[in-house]
């Protein structure tokens, strides 16, 4: 569904990735490891269409997502993809509900149908009763569990998590990593999920390793 095929990229004259090949299949869990500075998130902007390697390609379906221009590659993101980012990045000036609801405001969804969507999905997550607070007058654990529900409004066909958990105590990123869990298996959508963290690596099913903007095969085939 998801492919790496030999892609390099450097920020510079500092590689940031070299020859990775890497598939992801349909409905996987998959978590990406590895020290700071290893190319994890790097990998993941390329895998989402952010970044364009320089060398190699990246497949979505069979589709060379290397060869599309930055317009075709968000509006491909807006309709198969959603996007986790550590700090949430949810737009302050909206409430959670509002922030919901964009990926469907942006696929054209009518407004009534996508705040009644939006509103069952923070349901689900625990968080329906700040559903109308703006984001600065909840908590961190509440703001990425929105986060969370943007990224799945719109039932996309991958989700990308770049430390979704970093900036959370530990039982808020228990809770926020086990709906993210929960709801992408539901939908069957397949989870990709940069992090640091052992425990969080330990809810998902596959496990790739980074090392100097390379893979560490030798760690996957420990694992599994």
């Amino acid at each position: 569904m998801l492919e790496a095929l030999g892609i390099g990229l450097s920020y510079g004259a500092t590689p940031a990735l070299r020859r990775i090949d890497l598939t992801l299949a349909a409905g996987s869990r998959t978590a990406l490891m590895g020290p700071s500075g290893s190319g994890k998130s790097s990998l993941l902007h390329c895998l989402a269409g952010i970044l364009v390697p320089d060398r190699g390609r990246v497949m979505f379906d069979g589709q060379d997502l290397t060869g599309l221009s930055d317009r075709e590659r968000s509006a491909l993101r807006l309709r198969h993809m959603g996007v986790v980012f550590q700090f949430g990045d949810l737009v302050p000036e909206l409430t959670l509900i509002e922030n919901v609801m964009l990926p469907l405001q942006l696929l054209g969804v009518k407004r009534a149908a996508a705040r009644a969507s939006a509103r069952d999905l923070l349901g689900e997550l625990g968080v329906a009763d700040v559903a109308d607070s703006r984001t600065g007058a909840v908590s961190g654990g509440q703001a990425q569990r929105a986060a969370v529900a943007r990224a799945l409004v719109h039932e996309p066909r991958v989700v990308l998590a770049d430390e979704p958990t970093g900036s959370l105590d530990t039982v808020n990123a228990e809770a926020v990593l086990d709906a993210m869990v929960a709801l992408s298996t539901r939908m069957g959508v397949a989870l990709v999920v940069v992090t640091h963290d052992n425990l969080v690596a330990s809810h998902l099913d596959d496990l790739v390793v980074l090392r100097d903007g390379m893979l560490d095969l030798s760690a996957r085939e420990a694992v599994g």
